[in-house]
């Protein structure tokens, strides 16, 4: 079992650059792997950015190229979360989720077998 914990939500001045960490207590975090979605008010979950530190293996979906960067602290057991310049686009839940079974397709929701409970991004004027 993993636990995700999200963090570093609120409300965020457009033009922000914030960056909130995921963390999964009592696992390496390095062994998994790690994606971040995100859900806009009235449509779908989306993915933004995957990676397994493991493998070496990063990505970003296509909407999030640009802004959104996907990092990683071993030591302190978190993955990043990066965004720059964010707009109102980007208000929404945010979801860090993880995978100890399925490596291959990281921008896939089905891939992914642990959910944390998400933080609110409210992006204010």
């Amino acid at each position: 079992q993993v636990q995700l914990v999200e963090s570093g939500g609120g409300s965020v001045q457009a033009g922000g650059s914030p960056r909130p960490p995921c963390a999964a207590p009592g696992r390496s975090i390095s062994t998994l792997l790690v994606g971040w979605f995100r859900q806009a008010p009235g449509k779908s979950r989306e993915a933004v950015a995957g990676r397994h530190h493991g493998y070496g293996r990063t990505q970003l979906s296509n909407s999030a190229k640009g802004r959104f960067t996907i990092s990683q602290d071993n030591a302190k057991n978190v993955v990043y979360l990066e965004v720059n310049n964010l707009n109102y686009e980007d208000t929404g839940m945010y979801y860090c989720a993880a995978s100890d079974t399925d490596w291959t397709n990281l921008l896939g929701q089905n891939s992914y077998n642990y959910w944390g409970q998400g933080t609110q991004v409210t992006v204010s004027s």
